[in-house]
């Protein structure tokens, strides 16, 4: 199997990969001690079964430039195949502002061709390839070098098997005219917001049982400066504090240094120094902070008043509808969104796009009392009133 070390041996082989439909993609990386995950191996493959059609990339190699890798991102003529690509993604834009286009993502299309929800590429590796992976590799730390022979046949697996995954699903597609479903759900993985954290916004994240807005913005400005801090230190937001030592903080506002030193759940490393400095300023800004512009929690699911008969029928009713597609009933509507459903919201994904045509339009018919369900035997059907 060939690594790749140099720019010019990563350029021929995406011209390579250029002339080809698609191309599949996957990466090593760590980030159990960092804020940012740190790429260390890049897996590429192509149609074919010679030994230059699949490659590892190694970007921990003094001059390497990923640069040709991300100029066939952005060839819109070769299809970009992922297995759950979100974490891959992020490491591809972060570093370059690349998502690769187009892009197609094996597990979304695996839960819409009806391989249950969160398909692992191991099943599908199974089921789809019939072969078995050997998994005595995955939890390794990939930053070191060199890399043994059974780490990089594990890693070349993965793109390897990705191959015959991506045709399969592909033409399965094609033949239950679901393309456009994909399609639709790779919108998300499209769009760039989905993989940047923006500071201010990071209150949203922590969960609290005190919904006072004082409380929030202390909340607020220690759940930002906790974020600030940890990606211009890259290092893991919880090494700065944890969660529920930011709601402690929030309780009991600490105002100096020795107020610190009484918490009971800030790390020691926090009393003191940057991060008790910026403690102690983002606790004085929430106080500050007018009550015009205070934070408000968001309390929409828990004010629903839920008519909890209509939303058993709508379980049904879509327990009925994902069997009919072969679809995986996550992928449509969660108990949450049904709950929403039934206690009258209606702009829920559930009900737009490909959604609204399996379950989504007849989820509204059912709340309007314009059909009712019978089963018969194992069958859930429809009955137009």
């Amino acid at each position: 199997m060939k690594t790749i070390t140099t720019t010019e041996d990563l350029a021929a082989f995406c011209q390579k990969a250029a002339a080809h439909d698609y191309v599949t993609v996957d990466t090593e990386f760590l980030r159990e001690r960092t804020y940012y995950s740190k790429l260390c191996l890049v897996q590429l493959a192509v149609p074919g079964d010679a030994a230059g059609d699949a490659v590892l990339v190694d970007p921990l190699v003094e001059g390497l430039s990923l640069d040709p890798l991300y100029a066939l991102f952005r060839d819109t003529s070769v299809v970009k195949v992922f297995h759950a690509a979100r974490q891959d993604l992020e490491i591809f834009y972060i570093d370059a502002g690349v998502i690769p286009t187009p892009l197609f993502d094996t597990q979304v299309a695996a839960m819409v061709c009806g391989f249950g929800e969160q398909a692992g590429y191991e099943t599908l590796v199974r089921k789809i390839a019939k072969q078995q992976l050997d998994k005595t590799s995955r939890f390794t730390d990939w930053s070191r070098r060199p890399l043994t022979e059974a780490q990089k046949t594990y890693a070349l697996a993965d793109v390897t098997h990705l191959r015959e995954i991506y045709e399969f699903l592909a033409a399965k597609l094609r033949e239950t005219n679901r393309e456009k479903w994909v399609a639709e759900e790779m919108q998300i993985l499209n769009d760039p917001d989905t993989y940047v954290t923006h500071p201010e916004e990071a209150w949203k994240r922590v969960k609290t049982r005190n919904n006072s807005g004082r409380f929030l913005a202390i909340v607020r400005e220690l759940a930002q400066f906790r974020e600030n801090f940890a990606q211009s230190r890259n290092i893991p937001r919880n090494r700065v504090y944890k969660d529920d030592a930011l709601v402690e903080l929030a309780s009991t506002k600490p105002a100096t240094v020795q107020d610190l030193g009484r918490s009971r759940l800030l790390l020691r490393e926090a009393r003191r120094g940057d991060i008790a400095e910026g403690i102690l300023a983002a606790v004085k800004a929430g106080l500050a902070c007018p009550s015009k512009d205070h934070p408000k929690a968001d309390t929409r699911q828990e004010k629903l008043q839920v008519n909890p008969a209509l939303a058993d029928l709508l379980r049904v009713l879509l327990k009925a509808k994902t069997e009919d597609y072969g679809v995986a009933p996550k992928l449509i509507a969660n108990a949450a969104e049904l709950d929403q459903i039934a206690a009258g919201m209606r702009d829920v994904p559930s009900l737009g796009g490909w959604r609204a045509d399996v379950f989504g339009r007849d989820a509204l018919r059912l709340c309007d009392g314009k059909v009712a369900l019978t089963a018969k035997g194992n069958d859930i059907r429809i009955i137009d009133l």
